[in-house]
């Protein structure tokens, strides 16, 4: 019987949770860098205060533009704001967006919401206007005597379109 090849790094001689990371800046970076979901660190006017590098290729609607400080649905593409040329916050569909409301939730209540799905028009890139589903979660999140909104964005939309066709063709199965 052959051994398994052991890791020899001082990450992998703990049971910790990342705590045991929190010395290392560069690696909890590259982490949340390779992460395919978009974490985003909102403040109490849902103001982008951080964010990691998928947002910038899933979910921006321009490319190398500043998106610190701007509110979440100028970060993301969010077509009602775009459309009515409102901010975030003030457009027609603002007060029943489940992003928005979820967020302030978790802010105010300190209420975690986890894997709530939502399908929204975004523009994307080439200011095309798309329907994107998203699953997302958030969570209040204290640092410095200030409180946050962590917001983790996942896009499903090609999962949601597959399951769609796949209940399309069962559906057009002859019955037996």
């Amino acid at each position: 019987m052959t051994k398994k090849p052991v890791m020899e790094t001082d990450l992998t001689h703990t049971n910790e949770r990342f705590s045991v990371l929190s010395e290392s800046s560069e690696f909890l970076n590259l982490i949340l860098n390779n992460i395919n979901s978009c974490i985003m660190l909102l403040d109490k006017d849902l103001k982008l205060r951080a964010y990691n590098d998928p947002l910038l290729s899933i979910f921006s609607n321009k490319k190398n533009e500043n998106l610190l400080y701007r509110k979440c649905g100028d970060v993301i593409g969010c077509a009602y704001q775009i459309q009515e040329e409102k901010l975030c916050g003030n457009t027609s569909m603002c007060r029943t967006c489940e992003l928005r409301i979820s967020a302030l939730q978790s802010y105010a209540n300190n209420e975690a919401i986890f894997k709530k799905r939502v399908s929204k028009p975004f523009f994307n890139f080439e200011g095309e206007k798309l329907n994107k589903h998203l699953q997302f979660s958030t969570r209040l999140f204290s640092y410095q005597k200030e409180k946050y909104i962590i917001l983790i964005l996942e896009d499903i939309t090609d999962l949601v379109n597959m399951k769609e066709k796949l209940n399309n063709l069962e559906n057009d199965l002859p019955k037996k």
